[in-house]
C-alpha cells in the first residue's frame, strides 16, 4: 500500500458534475451548470478558423497576446477610468477559474486566513485550503443576502491575508454597492490584506444598475487581483479563456506561477477574441440580452409555488421552496430531477458548512424554448 495523504480529504465530486450527470440520466432540462445552450456567434467561430488557417497554432506569449492585452486595457480604461499596463499588469488565463486559482496560490501561505462571502463559487475555499490557508466564511442569508460589515470586521485577525469578493455574485445575484466599497476600504486600510475580485459577470447587471469594479478605487486597486472571463462574455464557456488584472507588483508574482501552470493560453482563440472584442456592442449590450432572459424566466415562474428571490446580476435565478416542502435542498434538487425532469443546484453546496436555507439556483442562460419547457415542468411542483 502507498501511504498518500490527500490535500483536500473532505472534497468530493463537484455538485455541478453530480447534477449534470443526474440530468443526463433522467433526460431532464438542465438548468444546473452555468453555460448557455445556444450557439456561439458564427462570426466568432469563423474568426477562430481563420486564425488557425493563417498559422496561429503555436505557443502564444506567456502573458497572452500583447494586442489582446492592449484592448483589455482600453476597455477597462473606458468603462472604469482605470489604466492597467498591457505589458506588466494584464495576463490572459485559461479561464477565470485558473486566474482565481493562480491569484490564491500567489497570495496564500500556510496558516494565512482568507475571508470569503458565501454562498460562493465553489472553487475559492478548496484552493485556499490546498495551499495551507484557513477559510473564514461570512454567511449571507436570503432573501437579500445583505452584509453586516461589523460582523465581517470581527473575522479579521493579524493572520488575515486575503478577502475574496464576487460581484455580481454567483449564485445569489447580489451586486456590490457604494456602502460595501466604503466598508471594504475601511477594513483593508493600513493593512497588507490582498483582495481577489471575481468580476466574471461584470456585464450581466440589470435594471440600469452599475458594476462597481474595484479597478475604480485606487485604495483597493493597489491590493487587488481582478479576474474576468471571455467565456461568460461571448457565450463560449468551453473555450476557457479569461484574464487577470493586477498592479505590477502583484502581477509579477501571479505570472511566476501562471507560467508553470499553463504557460500560455490557446493561440488562435486569443487572436479571434481580439478581433471580436473590437465590436463593442457585443459586450455593452449583453446586460439587455440577459435581462430579457431573466424577465422571461421570472414571468414564467410567477404562477408557481416557488418564491422568486432578487436577481441583480449574473444569469442565475434563485428560488425558495419553503412553501412547498421541508426537504433539505439536496433532496429537493434531486427530487426535481427525478420526478419533474428539471435540474438545478442546491445552494448549500456554496457554503463551507453546507448551510441550508432551502433555496435552489436555476441558470437562465438558455434558449427561450428551454426556459419555457423548464417552467412548464416546474409549475407542476
Amino acid at each position: 500500500m502507498i501511504n498518500f495523504t490527500s490535500k483536500l480529504p473532505q472534497t468530493q465530486t463537484s455538485i455541478f458534475s453530480t447534477m449534470t450527470a443526474l440530468a443526463n440520466k433522467h433526460h431532464a432540462v438542465n438548468l444546473s451548470q452555468g453555460f448557455p445552450d445556444f450557439d456561439v456567434d458564427p462570426e466568432l467561430v469563423e474568426l477562430v478558423n481563420q486564425q488557425m488557417r493563417q498559422g496561429h497554432n503555436q505557443y502564444a506569449p506567456m502573458p497572452g497576446l500583447l494586442s489582446l492585452r492592449g484592448l483589455i486595457s482600453e476597455k477597462t480604461q473606458s468603462l472604469h477610468q482605470s489604466y492597467y499596463s498591457p505589458e506588466t499588469e494584464i495576463t490572459i488565463t485559461a479561464g477565470a477559474t485558473q486566474a482565481i486559482y493562480t491569484a490564491i496560490a500567489a497570495s496564500i501561505k500556510p496558516n494565512d486566513e482568507a475571508i470569503i462571502f458565501e454562498p460562493a463559487y465553489d472553487s475559492y475555499a478548496p484552493v485556499v485550503k490546498a495551499f495551507g490557508g484557513l477559510v473564514k466564511p461570512y454567511e449571507m442569508a436570503p432573501p437579500f443576502y445583505d452584509i453586516d460589515w461589523n460582523m465581517v470586521k470581527r473575522l479579521v485577525t493579524a493572520n488575515t491575508k486575503l478577502i475574496i469578493i464576487n460581484s455580481p455574485q454567483n449564485p445569489c445575484g447580489r451586486i456590490l454597492k457604494e456602502e460595501d466599497i466604503k466598508q471594504l476600504k475601511i477594513i483593508t486600510e493600513n493593512t497588507d490584506i490582498l483582495i481577489i475580485s471575481d468580476e466574471v459577470y461584470e456585464h450581466l447587471i440589470y435594471d440600469k444598475q452599475t458594476h462597481l469594479s474595484l479597478a475604480r478605487y485606487p485604495e483597493l486597486k493597489m491590493r487587488t487581483f481582478i479576474t474576468a472571463s471571455f467565456g461568460k462574455l461571448f457565450h463560449c464557456t468551453g473555450w476557457k479563456v479569461g484574464y487577470c488584472l493586477a498592479p505590477e507588483m502583484l502581477m509579477k508574482e501571479f505570472r511566476k506561477l501562471h507560467q508553470f501552470m499553463v504557460f500560455s493560453v490557446n493561440t488562435p482563440m486569443q487572436f479571434a477574441i481580439e478581433a471580436y472584442l473590437n465590436n463593442k456592442p457585443t459586450y455593452l449590450e449583453l446586460n439587455e440580452f440577459f435581462q430579457r432572459k431573466r424577465n422571461l424566466f421570472r414571468k414564467l415562474l410567477e404562477p408557481s409555488r416557488f418564491t422568486l428571490l432578487r436577481c441583480e446580476g449574473t444569469y442565475f435565478q434563485n428560488v425558495s421552496y419553503e412553501r412547498i416542502a421541508a426537504d433539505n435542498d439536496v433532496e429537493m434538487a434531486t427530487k426535481l430531477v427525478t420526478d419533474y425532469k428539471v435540474a438545478c443546484i442546491p445552494n448549500s453546496s456554496f457554503y463551507t458548512r453546507n448551510t441550508d436555507f432551502r433555496t435552489l439556483r436555476f441558470c437562465f442562460a438558455k434558449k427561450d424554448e428551454t426556459l419555457e419547457k423548464a417552467a412548464e415542468l416546474l409549475l407542476k411542483v
